[in-house]
């Protein structure tokens, strides 16, 4: 019985890429920033061979590495969430989804307006964190929502759980979600629910993503039309609105989806489990932790003896990233231009250095090629052929 276990560790970038200049990012690398933290510790993924990447240089190089490595360059336009993701799956994104450095325009925020019969504060690129302290109070005595973007692809709604309840607030980004089409095709529309007094705002784990549905034939799809299983962990079925995915579970952060991984292990199934670890990103990345995103890799490596240990004959254990988020880039604290590693670890698998691939859609080529199947869309499987 095949099965494939893939890992995106979210962010994890490994240096910049050639046209880093071209969206703000020239000289990122976040395993370089997050290595100089005395909190940083991955012995078990240098086994594996991450420092034997192209380009890493920060550590030596393992003699006799156990796992298959690449430097996976995106050849997608763009360096988000969902454009990374799609990527592994198949899709190449030619042009970039649409950004709002000023805010949203006018026509669309008076008709999202009129849907919700609320009006909206903010309309601008702001850190999470930062607009519900601003715009807090004016919430939650006006009602009105809270909308505001990043230098993503996103149309994020921040709500007072009491003044809008959760299931309302995904209501309103269901709406948006139709509203954001076509030209205003935005990457995700994000409800963001706080909760709290005047001063002392907080997120919620309640963070719900509405993803624009992939444009093309995707990996996924391929598996399930096959027969096999295609079990989602974390935001994964959120990034592929749920399209060729046969189970799914939502995780509150890395833990619960490393421990939610290791009960997967322990089941019957044939296909593929597909994880994101979203804390790199979401609570260290976009906040310049760079100790909190050194401790959350280290933590991560401290498992994965675990994770190991319970593989059987004929699993394949796949590593990657969707992107990167130098905590250390002080210039941004959004996503970065970088290549991404690959470690690619099984019993069965002779561990070789394939050098910098041209796009990250060899993973999902990859991962069909193991199952027999013939990839709908550009890629390179990078298991050797019998």
């Amino acid at each position: 019985m095949k099965r494939i276990f893939l890992i995106v560790l979210d962010s994890f970038g490994i240096g910049e890429m050639p046209d880093a200049a071209d969206y703000g990012d020239k000289g990122t690398n976040t395993l370089r920033s997050v290595s100089a933290s005395a909190c940083f510790h991955m012995p078990n993924m240098a086994k594996l061979g991450l420092f034997n990447i192209d380009g890493v240089d920060i550590a030596m190089k393992e003699e006799h590495p156990a796992a298959v490595t690449a430097r996976m360059k995106e050849a997608s336009k763009g360096k988000d969430t969902t454009i990374g993701h799609w990527e592994i799956a198949g899709i190449i994104s030619e042009k970039p989804l649409p950004v709002y450095p000023d805010g949203f325009p006018k026509e669309i925020l008076d008709s999202f307006c009129a849907m919700t019969g609320r009006g909206v504060l903010c309309n601008k690129p702001y850190s999470g964190t930062e607009v519900i302290k601003d715009y807090g109070d004016e919430h939650v005595k006006t009602g009105k929502l809270i909308v505001y973007t990043s230098a993503d692809s996103v149309f994020q709604i921040a709500a007072h759980e009491d003044v809008v309840p959760v299931e309302t607030l995904y209501e309103y980004c269901r709406m948006a979600r139709k509203l954001l089409q076509g030209e205003h095709g935005v990457g995700r529309v994000i409800a963001r629910p706080f909760v709290g007094e005047s001063g002392n705002y907080t997120r919620t784990a309640k963070r719900h993503d509405f993803s624009l549905e992939p444009p093309g034939v995707t990996m996924l799809e391929q598996l399930s039309a096959a027969g096999r299983d295609v079990i989602s962990i974390g935001k994964i079925q959120d990034i592929f609105v749920g399209k060729g995915i046969t189970e799914y579970t939502y995780t509150k952060g890395n833990e619960e989806g490393i421990e939610k991984t290791l009960a997967y292990l322990e089941k019957d199934f044939e296909g593929l489990c597909f994880v994101n670890l979203v804390d790199y990103d979401m609570l260290y990345g976009h906040r310049n932790d760079i100790d909190g995103y050194a401790g959350a890799l280290a933590y991560f490596d401290e498992k994965l003896p675990e994770i190991i240990g319970k593989m059987k004959e004929e699993d394949i254990l796949m590593i990657t990233a969707d992107h990167g988020c130098d905590p250390g880039y002080t210039v941004s604290t959004d996503h970065s231009r970088e290549y991404t590693p690959f470690l690619m670890y099984g019993k069965n698998v002779a561990p070789e250095n394939l050098g910098t691939r041209d796009t990250f859609a060899d993973i999902g080529a990859t991962v069909l090629y193991y199952f027999g199947i013939t990839p709908e869309f550009k890629g390179q499987s990078m298991l050797p052929r019998a």
